[in-house]
């Protein structure tokens, strides 16, 4: 069970909170994404100045009630009106609902997001990660969850064309081959799996490899640190 969860009505040093919402964020990108090098282009872009980290600082929804999308849809704006951004993190350090409450919220935001914008046109791919998740690592899509469990509920973005580009790029090589050479098996097609059932894989295997309990200690001790800064947020 997650400790340290905020209660609603604590007033907070919100100049504050953004700042300590950044740095958190940034060990997990750095210890665990970067250090175990759980997604192709995360590093590159960070160290180009093609991401972007926001924080969502919006009064919290009274008990039962939904996460207005609102701040959401405007974050969303200031990354797509910068061209060169490739990535996006809208963190939501007020938010202490659980994963499936952040699922839909995610999912609302994507179809609102998705009017903006001609059919099959928005600029984004969005995906939700939240702390709470634990490792399952029967298979890899299952291990999903566990690699997306960021200190506070996050959305990421990520530019579609930057996708495109790479599903290009892997799919899409120019190939040769000598037909007096080579029997009609020799001939390369292009049936390849989806890039994010390729990237799952070799997530399981680093994970695998470096020793999931070793990864979750990691992540639990950023969310501690998570905690500790963010009770200090607090104002009297």
């Amino acid at each position: 069970m997650r400790k340290g969860r905020l209660l609603r009505e604590v007033t907070m040093d919100l100049t504050r909170l953004e700042a300590e919402a950044r740095r958190v964020y940034h060990r997990y990108a750095t210890e665990v994404v970067e250090a175990l090098g759980l997604c192709p282009w995360a590093k590159a872009a960070r160290e180009s100045g093609e991401v972007e980290v926001l924080v969502a600082l919006g009064e919290p929804p009274e008990s039962g009630k939904a996460l207005d999308p609102t701040e959401a849809l405007s974050l969303i704006q200031q990354v797509v009106a910068r061209p060169e951004l490739k990535i996006g993190l809208l963190l939501f350090p007020r938010f202490s609902g659980a994963r499936v409450e952040f699922e839909h919220f995610a999912s609302r935001v994507r179809e609102l997001d998705e009017v903006r914008y001609p059919r099959g046109a928005t600029p984004f791919a969005i995906a939700d990660f939240h702390p709470d998740a634990e490792p399952d690592p029967e298979s890899p899509e299952r291990l999903v969850s566990f690699i997306r469990r960021t200190p506070d509920p996050t959305l990421q973005l990520v530019r579609r064309s930057v996708l495109a580009s790479v599903r290009m790029t892997e799919n899409q090589g120019t190939q040769f081959f000598d037909p007096a050479r080579m029997s009609l098996d020799d001939i390369p097609t292009q049936e390849v799996d989806p890039l994010h059932e390729r990237i799952a894989r070799a997530n399981q295997r680093t994970l695998l490899s470096a020793g999931i309990e070793r990864v979750a200690a990691v992540m639990d001790e950023i969310r501690e640190d998570r905690d500790r800064a963010y009770a200090d947020c607090a104002q009297d």
